[in-house]
């Protein structure tokens, strides 16, 4: 699977984020400095699996947060991604270990690696892919107790748009 984030070259992300809400999450260090994790496997599951990373992008560092939130994908990382290839493994979300809440996930850590709908193409009958691919809207992926988080990736992903300034957002297109 050909991905943005194979193509993309490597981006520093800024340490500044906007917190939604801090219920259940945790502030920590200097580097990334605001970002918050669901709990402490979270946190060293992302530290700890950046290292092995083709790349230290926004790319990866998302899709490394997204996989990270639960443990049904911390324990299937390898299922899900190719850390040699730097591919997706879209297959992974018809495995028998899935549940809805791991299939969003990775539909989210897809989405924000791909920056598409990779899994749409596992199918061949397009109704079937419009229906994967509705899975993939804003309301098939936020609408969930993973909302936080996934605030959280897309502000990882896409730092140049998540800047804070007194007052409100301020961005490219602000």
């Amino acid at each position: 699977m050909d991905s943005t984030a194979l193509r993309a070259e490597k981006l520093k992300v800024n340490g500044s984020s906007l917190v939604p809400h801090e219920t259940e999450q945790r502030r920590i260090g200097t580097e990334n400095r605001g970002m918050i994790f669901k709990n402490g496997e979270h946190e060293c599951f992302y530290y700890e699996m950046l290292k092995h990373m083709r790349f230290q992008d926004c790319y990866h560092r998302a899709l490394v947060y997204v996989l990270g939130i639960s443990g049904d994908t911390r324990r299937n990382f390898e299922r899900i991604y190719d850390v040699e290839s730097g591919c997706v493994r879209t297959e992974c979300l018809q495995e028998g270990w899935q549940t809805s809440r791991s299939r969003r996930i990775i539909r989210m850590a897809f989405n924000l690696y791909c920056n598409g709908t990779p899994s749409v193409y596992d199918y061949e009958n397009n109704e079937e892919q419009m229906k994967e691919c509705q899975y993939y809207t804003v309301e098939g992926l936020f609408c969930c107790e993973y909302s936080v988080y996934f605030w959280e990736a897309v502000k990882i992903r896409y730092p140049e748009y998540a800047v804070q300034k007194t007052g409100g957002l301020e961005g490219k297109n602000a």
